[in-house]
């Protein structure tokens, strides 16, 4: 059989000339379209364009310096992720839109993703009898696609409601700590504060995850009635109460916003909560609770998101503030949401655990875990 060998040149711009051994007949071979010489005098190929010149650069890979998520959506099944910090690579094995599965085929455990939302207890209201804040929101804190490892158990703590003020001196009232292992501690939102002409220490709000509404005063009287500052990243401050002679005290913060000072004769309303679809529907969480005037003409609205209104507690299991005249705040929660391909089933504590379509939905108002 004859051999035939390449010896020809480029003739012009995307053709090579190729002469066969033992014939006088050329064949000409027209290439994709090209600029300059085909090859370089020493035939490194540099100026061919077009071709991939890193792994990267493949149309069914990508490195990353992250792990691919639940959302990270390929075009199909064996998609090849590469993390170029941690050294893993993991291969699609299930190509849903938003739902995606991604398989470690490195060393690493097989790591799944996660959401997570924590919530910590709602601070108490100031002031049994009136003129207080309202009390702060819990901290809230949202992780998308936190990644669990298959085996490991995380611990679960959902943070007490915090009691309203009992009396002038009072000053405990702030909502318990939620957390997650390895994940931030939500902090508890603080206790709204107390009237200040009976207690200048206790006139201003209790710092927390939201803080707590500083208590109203009368005109002259310019004793502690700020409000508590917020964490950040979980909630906001609470307002600042009115020195006047209606002593009005301010809302509580909230996740969403400051609380409000207070107006004509109304206290000051609870800052908003923020809305989180982790259950499947859209729910507000972390409201603070309103504030108190001496004429309790009108009660003062709590924030959307369990915020108590003047004179009402916190929802549970919001992390809802509660309101003014010594009301207690809502208690914490911990949800977690996992592929139900994913989801072990090992849980203590009780969770409620629900579907909601190709994901299992746990919610924790007690203390518990969830082994992966």
């Amino acid at each position: 059989m004859a051999k035939v060998k390449i010896q020809g040149h480029a003739s012009g711009t995307g053709v090579l000339t190729v002469t066969a051994p033992n014939t006088s007949t050329d064949r000409t071979i027209t290439l994709p379209d090209a600029t300059g010489t085909l090859l370089t005098a020493d035939g490194d190929g540099s100026n061919l364009t077009g071709i991939a010149s890193s792994f990267s650069g493949l149309t069914d890979t990508t490195v990353s310096t992250s792990a691919p998520a639940t959302n990270s959506n390929p075009s199909a099944t064996g998609h090849l992720w590469v993390n170029k910090n941690s050294g893993q690579s993991y291969v699609c094995t299930d190509a849903t839109t938003n739902a995606n599965v991604w398989f470690n085929i490195g060393d690493g455990s097989d790591t799944y993703g996660a959401d997570i939302l924590i919530v910590a207890g709602g601070g108490g209201g100031g002031t049994d009898g009136g003129e207080g804040g309202g009390g702060g929101a819990g901290g809230m804190l949202e992780y998308t696609n936190t990644q669990l490892t298959p085996g490991a158990t995380y611990t679960v703590t959902v943070g007490a409601a915090g009691p309203g003020s009992t009396g002038y001196t009072d000053r405990t009232g702030n909502g318990g700590d939620s957390a997650v292992t390895g994940l931030t501690t939500a902090v508890g939102g603080g206790l709204g504060g107390n009237y200040p002409a009976q207690n200048p220490q206790g006139g201003s709000g209790n710092n927390g995850g939201s803080g707590g509404g500083g208590g109203g005063n009368f005109s002259g009287n310019d004793y502690g009635h700020a409000g508590g500052s917020g964490t950040t990243g979980q909630g906001n401050a609470g307002a600042a109460g009115v020195i006047d002679t209606l002593y009005l005290g301010g809302g509580g913060g909230g996740k969403g916003a400051a609380g409000s000072v207070g107006s004509g004769s109304t206290g000051g309303v609870g800052g908003v909560g923020k809305a989180n679809s982790i259950t499947g529907s859209s729910i507000y969480y972390a409201g603070g609770g309103g504030g108190n005037s001496n004429t309790n003409a009108v009660n003062a609205a709590g924030g959307n998101g369990g915020g108590g209104t003047n004179g009402s507690h916190g929802t549970a299991n919001t992390g809802g503030g509660g309101g003014a005249k010594g009301m207690n705040g809502g208690s914490g929660v911990v949800i977690m949401r996992v592929l139900t391909s994913k989801y072990s089933g090992t849980t203590t504590g009780s969770p409620t655990v629900t579907t909601d379509g190709i994901h299992k939905v746990l919610k924790f108002t007690g203390s518990g875990s969830y082994t992966a």
